[in-house]
């Protein structure tokens, strides 16, 4: 039977196993680093593309990006006794602010191999209307009328650069608006199955490839979805389904 851990201090870990396991070492604890880094089908995306650079997406239209920010929470990890290990915290990363880019989660776990788990965006039980001062005084809220909770992704900028028609875009991800009554979680749950050992010093590269935003599965045409998309249920079904192609770990240094 899987074992579910959750705590925000060492002390209170141990406390709780004193007793309870006698295999889990508990004598070298660590809590790993995260570094989130952005790509375009392998380009590396930073601070100094923004705006300046163009990409082209998989439909063939020609954009730049003047924001992007995204959110991830509930970092769990799995070891091979289905010790499962949930590390408190989210992250909002934000393209323009690169000390955003590295998260060390509350908690701890003890040294070994594990699996990872997170969520792209917040998953029902953590995607509370207004609970969140730190994203309210960011504006990262989704609208009480369109579900409420928080955004999972904006990206924003203009395509058909290269054009003398060129048109803003606002790629904003959150909660799904079926009808006036009906809502759909959107969020991703990311799974990555090949074993990462964690020590004290571990960082783990989460890559984001964005060039996924736009093709796959769907071939994303920004001639159709530009804007107005927040309360487009298809728009908003179909980005779900692109992030889930979108993340994978990249180094992981000891």
């Amino acid at each position: 039977m899987k074992r579910l851990l959750s705590f925000c201090l060492c002390l209170l870990l141990i406390s709780c196993f004193e007793d309870k396991d006698d295999n889990l070492d508990l004598s070298n604890l660590a809590t790993p680093t995260f570094r989130f880094t952005q790509n375009w089908d392998g380009t590396d995306v930073s601070i100094d593309d923004l705006i300046t650079t163009q990409f082209t997406n998989a439909h063939g239209e020609t954009l730049n990006i003047s924001n992007l920010r995204y959110l991830i929470s509930k970092i769990v990890f799995e070891n091979a006794d289905g010790d499962i290990f949930i590390l408190n915290g989210y992250q909002l990363v934000d393209l323009s602010d690169p000390s955003s880019s590295l998260f060390s989660p509350e908690g701890s776990l003890p040294e070994g191999l594990y699996t990872l788990k997170f969520v792209y965006g917040f998953n029902e039980m953590d995607n509370i209307d207004g609970a969140y001062p730190e994203l309210n005084s960011v504006s990262w809220n989704w609208p009480q009328m369109l579900g409420g909770g928080y955004h999972f992704l904006q990206m924003d900028g203009m395509f058909n650069v290269d054009t003398t028609i060129a048109t803003p875009y606002n790629y904003h991800h959150g909660t799904a608006k079926l009808s006036d009554t009906e809502f759909e979680q959107n969020f991703v749950n990311f799974e990555f199955t090949n074993s990462i050992f964690i020590s004290h010093n571990t960082e783990i590269e989460i890559q984001f490839n964005l060039a996924e935003l736009f093709k796959n599965p769907n071939l994303w045409d920004l001639n159709q979805y530009s804007s107005s998309l927040m309360p487009n249920y298809d728009a908003q079904k179909m980005m779900q389904q692109n992030a889930a192609t979108a993340f994978s770990i990249g180094q992981v240094t000891n």
